[in-house]
């Protein structure tokens, strides 16, 4: 199947597979670009070196095209823009959206830029600025999410700007590709559906958790970080909600420094990051503590299976998924699902 974003990014498959903190690593990007769909390393969460060896181990996998997840707003952007040119990466994906002169760099060196955007207007800015394409997450979309449901979001966007949308927030099979399709969309980026794979390196317990979970266990809570952030209510989330000022702010110094030391982060990076995020929102310096910090929350589900005190960022998809395919059989799902829908539609 062709469209803007295949013939932009050159896979056969009009599907990506999102950034994942801690989900989306040379495993499970490799299977997805082995699959035929764009698979999207997260970088947020290892060192710039880190970052250079993963890119490598992904190389090593695969010959398809893959991109990298960068967080805009991180005071070494730069160095991991540079790490991705130096290393011939065909895509830069960002959660926030990336400055005008950041993303001349990268379209200079031939980098793809596709910011991932929940407005009609900060779609407008950054197809201004000379993004190649945007990423639309509705308000069923998992992590950080905003209020506005993805087929009232997709059609604004649409019409806003002529580079390729892709459609974001609640798919997880050919019939929800066929309608992006039908919007107006060039594709598709499924974030649980692909956590949810036999590829993906999330323990089976977590993966078991997710399973079990029905639409209505899926929730969207500011006690994290202070933003609206969609995910699995689990223990912590409860303890968060109920928690005053100086609990939250003892857990979130604690966890701060728990970063620290895996990541090698400096306190004055990491302040400088918070500074960042705080900017032109009304958060407490708890919760800016907990949102530079919200690696560890997902690290400790996500990596260490301890879904007791992480959290689980999770699409509203999670209530109606009840099985891990590979990735390759998820794909071809996907597209013979589509297929058979829009022989369907031509009847």
């Amino acid at each position: 199947m062709e469209t803007p974003l295949t013939r932009l990014v050159g896979v056969r498959r009009p599907i990506v597979q999102t950034g994942m903190g801690w989900v989306a690593g040379p495993r499970l990007v490799s299977a997805t670009a082995n699959a035929g769909a764009l698979g999207i390393l997260a970088s947020a969460t290892m060192p710039v070196d880190r970052l250079r060896e993963a890119i490598r181990a992904v190389k090593s996998r695969t010959d398809a095209p893959f991109g990298v997840n960068l967080r805009a707003d991180a005071s070494d952007a730069g160095d991991r823009v540079r790490v991705m040119i130096d290393e011939g990466v065909r895509v830069a994906s960002f959660a926030l959206a990336p400055s005008p002169g950041l993303i001349t760099e990268l379209k200079d060196a031939g980098v793809i830029v596709i910011p991932s955007i929940g407005a009609r207007r900060h779609a407008e800015k950054v197809a201004a600025w000379g993004a190649d394409a945007v990423i639309v997450q509705g308000g069923e979309g998992g992590g950080h999410t905003g209020d506005v449901a993805t087929t009232v979001l997709l059609p604004q966007v649409v019409d806003a700007v002529d580079i390729p949308v892709v459609a974001a927030g609640g798919f997880f099979d050919g019939r929800g590709l066929v309608a992006a399709l039908a919007y107006g969309a060039s594709g598709i980026a499924l974030g649980t559906r692909f956590l949810l794979t036999s590829d993906s390196t999330v323990p089976e317990a977590v993966k078991a958790r997710y399973l079990a979970a029905t639409v209505k266990d899926v929730t969207v809570t500011r006690a994290v970080d202070g933003l609206p952030h969609r995910m699995l209510r689990t223990q912590l989330v409860d303890s968060l909600e109920r928690s005053g000022r100086a609990r939250t702010l003892f857990q979130a110094v604690r966890r701060a420094a728990g970063l620290r030391k895996l990541s090698g982060t400096s306190w004055l990076r990491m302040v400088q990051d918070g500074r960042a995020l705080r900017h032109g929102k009304d958060l407490t310096w708890s919760q800016v503590l907990l949102a530079a910090n919200t690696p560890m929350l997902l690290k400790a589900s996500m990596v260490d299976g301890r879904t007791d005190l992480g959290v689980m960022a999770s699409g509203q998809v999670a209530g109606v998924i009840d099985d891990l395919p590979s990735c390759a059989e998820l794909v071809e799902r996907i597209m013979k699902e589509a297929e058979e829908v829009r022989a369907r539609l031509a009847r």
